[in-house]
Formats: C-alpha cells, structure tokens, sequence
C-alpha cells in the first residue's frame, strides 16, 4: 500500500471514529412511547434516609401517565437512595419502547463493599443473578430482599441524560412511581410493589421523575 493510500485510510477512519463518537448514545434519547407522550411526572413522598425504598399511596387525583398507543398507571409512589449494583441496556423486546435500561440497585447490606466484593453480579434477559463462592455473605433471603432489578423509564430528556450516566458502584436517588404499562393493543407490563418476592414478576417497572448521581 502506498503512503497516500495509507494516510487516506488513516484520515477515512477517523473520521468514522469521529462521527460514531458525536452521536448520542442510545439512554441519551427517550424512549418512542415516552418521547411522543405529556412526560407529566409529579414527584412522590421522598425517601430522607438511606436504606430501604419508600413505597407511599397514590394519590386519589393522580390520573394515569399517557404515552403513544399506552397509558402507565401508578400503582405506588417510590424513592430510593442505593446503589447501582449493575447496568444493563437493552435494544430488542417489547420493553424497550418505554424502558432502554435496567439498573440492579441494593440497599442496607447489599450496598457495603465488603458484601459485594463477595458476590458475582451480572444482568441479562430483563433479569438480576448473583452468586457466590462458599458461603454467601449475608443471607439469601437477606440478599434478595435488599437489591432488586429496576426497569427505568424515564419522564424526560434530562432524566434520561443522567440515567446514561449512571454507573455500577454509584450512590443514586431515584423518585418516581410504580407503574403498569397498559398498551393500547392490550399487551401488559406490572411492576411489582413488593420488597420481598423474587421470580417472574419480582422486578419493579418505575417511571422516573428524577435520578441523581450522589
């Protein structure tokens, strides 16, 4: 290869190298459903201290969130201060025109290094799995009862910008709502409002109003 031809393909690539890196990542972006909806998301009762998620009533005058072909309806209001065990982004299945990504969040002991540094955590399929060597460092039913695997939709631009952002290790805040996804076709997707469940239909379903990095 010549050296003009060298130094053109040296050029071509990077300017592919520029143009991928310019574009906006994917959780830059809301989701279609979101996107095309009222992105109304008024705050709920917020959790003043770390540990377990705030789980609150919902108002008797909160109607449904509407979104194109769907409406989310709340089931509970939720705020959480945890931490981000894991991340996962996803770009197929139905889920994905509301939720791009999943964080696996723990609080209490599943928020201490010295648990963690214990544990294998990984996602995939929508779901959350751990294991360990030996003997686990807290109580299995400890464990689960203490982290959960979270579907985010976010309300907004901004929420979705910093939900990018969002990284395994980070202290976050969440607040937002527990929501079922009620699309027009009749296709279903409940969040669950328990702490304690684990299995199909144990992860929660929230529609962000706020996240923050602490």
């Amino acid at each position: 290869m010549t050296l003009n031809r060298v130094l053109l393909a040296c050029l071509l690539l990077g300017l592919a190298g520029w143009w991928f890196s310019a574009r906006p990542g994917r959780g830059d972006a809301l989701p279609a459903a979101v996107h095309a909806g009222s992105n109304r998301c008024p705050l709920p009762p917020s959790i003043t201290r770390s540990g377990p998620p705030l789980q609150s009533d919902v108002p008797g005058g909160l109607a449904p969130f509407p979104m194109a072909g769907s409406r989310l309806v709340p089931l509970a209001g939720f705020s959480l201060d945890g931490r981000v065990l894991s991340r996962k982004d996803y770009r197929s299945g139905r889920e994905t025109d509301w939720s791009p990504t999943d964080l696996a969040l723990g609080w209490d002991g599943m928020a201490r290094d010295e648990v963690l540094d214990r544990l294998d955590i990984r996602q995939s399929g929508r779901w959350y799995h751990y294991r360990w060597r030996d003997d686990p460092p807290l109580p299995p039913r400890e464990i689960a009862s203490s982290s959960a695997n979270m579907h985010m939709i976010p309300a907004s631009t901004e929420v979705a910008r910093t939900l990018a952002g969002i990284r395994a290790g980070q202290q976050v805040r969440i607040d937002g709502w527990l929501v079922e996804v009620q699309a027009d076709d009749g296709w279903r997707w409940r969040s669950s409002t328990s702490r304690t469940d684990t299995g199909g239909g144990a992860c929660e379903v929230v529609y962000v109003c706020g996240i923050t990095a602490l």
